[in-house]
């Protein structure tokens, strides 16, 4: 009877197993660069050391059931109130586990910190990117061009992201080369990636954002050599891409006619692959600060450094204020004073 029921287990695990490795293809479970690499081997080590518990449970469970099923002669008559080795060993397991756990969390959280620039002997490549409603606008500040739907980047060399939105939150992710990480309008998110080979990667928004975030995808694609993602920076700049759309400068007015949506709920047609041969150097941070009280006036990318003139009115406005808190006051105590008079007179 154990002898069947193990071969029956054994046939369902293999089932399942070859079920679930059939769409590993293109997800996390294959990953194409270095941090998504490490989060492999974390899932798996982190899956592991949780089976030590859940195996032996499963086992038990099925044994147990087994052994004192209806017909059979044994009889569960339990003669102790306390046993010292179950109880070390049903702590002890769990507790080293858990502390196994907690090590490595705080180990991978420091490695794979998404804001740390990756070690590697070439330079990061800068990429800018925004969400919206519903297609990802990635903006290359450095060459002087942006792109629609599609980001391109050569292999083997590491890339740092700038993430915001438009608006809608959503999530950045490009599953085989690693960590997802939001998007959220007036705020700027960092994240680094590299693909360790060339190749064609899906990019999508892990985020729902609302009807037409069925075409919030986009491809990611590691050339070959940087002298091919060089052909191509220079191509976009040419208008020379065969078959492609081509934008002319990202400026004030093309942004935000880019930015506006089918306000149909029936319209899940993906944005075609869209180039932009020239950019307006600040149209990130202009777009990212639009959300700010004092837009134009904090120059983040310096750090905090405050326009004269906005201190100048932020000292007045205070003034303004406390003229108004003193007016405040001043109305408080005549209240006060005709409130007092009026109880004098209902005393008399």
């Amino acid at each position: 009877m154990i002898l069947l029921l193990t071969r029956i287990l054994s046939k369902v695990a293999l089932a399942l197993m070859v079920g679930l490795l059939a769409g590993c293809q293109g997800g996390v479970l294959d990953p194409k660069g270095q941090v998504g690499i490490e989060e492999k081997q974390l899932i798996i080590v982190a899956t592991l050391l949780m089976l030590l518990v859940v195996i032996p449970v499963i086992f038990m469970t099925l044994y147990f059931a087994w052994k004192y099923r209806e017909g059979r002669d044994e009889i569960y008559e339990p003669k102790w109130s306390h046993s010292t080795k179950i109880e070390t060993i049903v702590w002890a397991i769990p507790v080293v586990i858990v502390i196994i756990l907690g090590v490595i969390t705080w180990k991978s959280t420091h490695a794979l910190d998404p804001y740390k620039p990756l070690e590697h002997e070439k330079e990061h490549i800068n990429v800018q990117v925004v969400s919206m409603n519903w297609k990802w606008l990635f903006i290359y500040p450095d060459l002087g061009i942006a792109s629609v739907n599609e980001l391109r980047f050569p292999a083997n060399v590491p890339v740092a992201f700038q993430i915001s939105s438009e608006g809608t939150m959503n999530s950045f992710f490009i599953p085989q080369l690693g960590s997802q990480i939001y998007s959220m309008a007036g705020m700027v998110t960092k994240l680094h990636l590299i693909a360790n080979e060339p190749g064609t990667y899906d990019g999508i928004s892990s985020n729902y954002s609302g009807g037409g975030f069925t075409g919030m995808k986009f491809k990611a694609i590691a050339t070959d050599t940087e002298a091919d993602f060089e052909a191509w920076v220079e191509g976009v700049k040419a208008k020379s891409i065969a078959g492609s759309i081509n934008n002319g400068i990202l400026d004030q007015v093309s942004y935000d006619k880019l930015a506006e949506h089918d306000l149909d709920a029936h319209h899940h047609e993906p944005t075609p692959v869209q180039y932009y041969n020239s950019i307006d150097p600040d149209i990130f941070m202009d777009n990212v600060m639009k959300f700010m009280k004092d837009h134009g006036k904090v120059e983040l990318l310096k750090g905090t450094v405050f326009d004269s003139n906005m201190i100048h009115d932020n000292a007045s406005h205070g003034a303004m204020n406390h003229g108004e808190m003193d007016h405040g006051e001043m109305n408080h105590d005549e209240s006060n004073h005709s409130s007092h008079d009026m109880h004098t007179e209902a005393d008399k």
